[in-house]
Formats: structure tokens, C-alpha cells, sequence
């Protein structure tokens, strides 16, 4: 018999940078929102006062999507659709609420690894503001995120009933959602038309890696002659 030793994944460097980024961020916004208050307290004006109060809520707004998008602590299963609801409660509050775009949301349960779901939700996070600059021009409309999921893969789709004002030409932001794709093993298509565009992420739903396990095999004897 021979005895195979795997080890489960570990978080990447790149992860680890990105969380102490938003880490950092989080703190700058909760630093920006004190002095906010501070300021708006000090004043006697009451247009002031309102200003700096509807600055501060933005920003707040701003610090929750922040913290929604916190890496996780741990890698444990976690309840997918949970987190990205919280995650376009988010966004809606933060980039939302004055330009008449609603963010709808199809609530599946579906239990994830929480620094995969992390991922996911960066990757959606993107391809929602990436909708809301390129997709309707200062029109109201609609963006949807719809999760389902079969026994062994997931699907994400990201869509929305905009046009945009001329062609998008990839950037930045469609390289970095599909490195996250990527880095859950999976796939992304973007399908545009006259009625609007979306993106579909597919992806298995456990991490094709080695775990922390031993294997025992029997391996049948061989003889040289």
C-alpha cells in the first residue's frame, strides 16, 4: 500500500495584499467620517451642517461595501446567497440611490467556502459598477444578480437592461474579473445585445486542489523479470 499526503490550499500573497488594502481603506473612510462629524458639529451654518452630514452617509456607505468585501478570517462554508445579498445591499446604498438604477437580487441558498465566495463577490462588486458607468448613460434601469447552482457548479449572471452610449473596449476591470474567475477555476462570457448586456460567471462549486488528507492506495506488486 502507499500513503499519499495532500495539504488543502492556502491563501495566496495576492489575497493577503488585497485584504490589507481594504483593510487600510476601511480605516481611511472611518477616519474621513470622524472628521466629517466633527466638523459639522462645530458648525453653525444649517446648509453646512446638512453638506457635510450627506457626505458623511456617503461615505459611510462607501466603508459598508468595504467591510462586506472583508476577507474572511477563516475558510469555512458559508451561505453564498447571505453574503451577496448583504453585498448588493451595499452597493445600492453606496452608488445606487441617486441614479435611479435598481439592483435586483435572485436569492438562492447555496453554501459556499467563504474565500471563494469572497472572490465571487469581488468579482460581482466590478462588473455592477462597470454596468453602472458603461450601461445607461445617466438613464434609469435595472441590474440583476441571479445565483444557481447544480450539485457540482455554480453560475453567476450578472445583467441589465442598459445600453450603452458606444462599443466597450475591455479594461482594467474586466481583466481583474476575469483573473478572479480564474482563480476559481472557472470561466467568464459576456453576451451584449439591443436589450441589454450580461455576464455569466461559471465556476465548480468545491475548489479543484489537494486537501489536508491522507490517502491510502493499494498498489498491486509488480515483478521484474
Amino acid at each position: 500500500m502507499a500513503t499519499i499526503l495532500t495539504q488543502e490550499p492556502t491563501v495566496s500573497g495576492s489575497d493577503l495584499l488585497l485584504a490589507e488594502l481594504l483593510h487600510r481603506i476601511n480605516n481611511e473612510f472611518a477616519s474621513a467620517v470622524s472628521i466629517m462629524s466633527r466638523a459639522a458639529a462645530r458648525s453653525d451654518n444649517d446648509e453646512v451642517k446638512t453638506t457635510l452630514a450627506t457626505v458623511s452617509d456617503r461615505l459611510m456607505a462607501y466603508a459598508f461595501v468595504h467591510r462586506t468585501l472583508q476577507m474572511p478570517s477563516e475558510s469555512v462554508d458559508i451561505d453564498a446567497s447571505a453574503f451577496l445579498r448583504d453585498l448588493c445591499v451595499a452597493i445600492s446604498q453606496s452608488k445606487l440611490a441617486d441614479k435611479g438604477i435598481r439592483l435586483a437580487f435572485v436569492d438562492r441558498p447555496l453554501k459556499m467556502n467563504s474565500v471563494r465566495c469572497w472572490r465571487l463577490g469581488l468579482a460581482v462588486c466590478e462588473l455592477i459598477t462597470n454596468a453602472v458607468r458603461h450601461a445607461f448613460d445617466g438613464t434609469d434601469g435595472v441590474i440583476r444578480v441571479e445565483l444557481l447552482a447544480s450539485d457540482t457548479s455554480v453560475e453567476c449572471r450578472i445583467s441589465d437592461n442598459g445600453r450603452a452610449s458606444g462599443p466597450v473596449r475591455p479594461g482594467r476591470g474586466m481583466a481583474i474579473v476575469e483573473s478572479l474567475v480564474d482563480s476559481l477555476g472557472g470561466t467568464v462570457a459576456y453576451v451584449m445585445s439591443d436589450h441589454g448586456s450580461a455576464a455569466v460567471l461559471s465556476f465548480p462549486k468545491r475548489a479543484r486542489s489537494r486537501s489536508n488528507r491522507q490517502i491510502t492506495i493499494d498498489v498491486p506488486a509488480i515483478t521484474l523479470q
